[in-house]
């Protein structure tokens, strides 16, 4: 388990208020992780089943984590995770274990335990958004959804994967219609 950061975007918006419009995605004012940015938490296992939802603004919380993801998890869970505090206090109060890595790539793995697979999505999923030049944010989840689907299937091209596209792709919860889309707000 891992976060990623995205920036805040309202892309389409016709008018901005409190900054100026950025281009192509643009980038943050602020160095580092800031409410500039949207926290998406992406856990995977070793079956490659994946959950990634866009949490909120700025840093990453114990009460966002165990609000997305704690009906899933249970004492019998290891986390493989950051150095991140919220991650270590959340194991503790749940009783699971915990391995961490530190992100000067100095130590990768613990045995069995890494967050290489993490870390490799999100490289993908950057990547695979990238070519929107910016996603608005409250769109954000959906393009989740979308990228997760394709995962699953590996971005293969023929009638077997097309039709489990479609069967998978209906299978992610989502409860947006056309309406609440046209008028949603991202809010935290």
């Amino acid at each position: 388990m891992d976060e990623t950061y995205f920036l805040y975007s309202v892309k389409g918006q016709k008018k901005v208020t409190g900054r100026k419009s950025r281009k192509r995605g643009g980038s943050a004012k602020k160095r580092d992780i800031s409410n500039e940015q949207v926290c998406v938490l992406v856990a995977r296992d070793r079956e490659k089943m994946t959950f990634s939802q866009a949490l909120g603004m700025g840093r990453l919380t114990k009460e966002q984590l165990d609000k997305a993801i704690g009906h899933k998890l249970s004492s019998k869970n290891v986390l493989c995770t950051d150095s991140w505090r919220p991650f270590k206090t959340y194991a503790a109060e749940k009783g699971m274990n915990i391995y961490q890595f530190k992100s000067d790539g100095k130590i990768r793995t613990k045995g069995l335990y890494h967050i290489q697979n993490v870390n490799s999505y999100h490289r993908r999923l950057k990547g695979w958004i990238q070519r929107f030049n910016g996603v608005a944010t409250k769109y954000l989840n959906n393009y989740l959804a979308w990228f997760q689907t394709l995962e699953t299937i590996q971005h293969q091209r023929n009638e077997i994967t097309m039709n489990d596209l479609v069967i998978k792709g209906n299978l992610i919860q989502n409860v947006e219609t056309y309406d609440t889309l046209r008028l949603s707000r991202f809010t935290i």
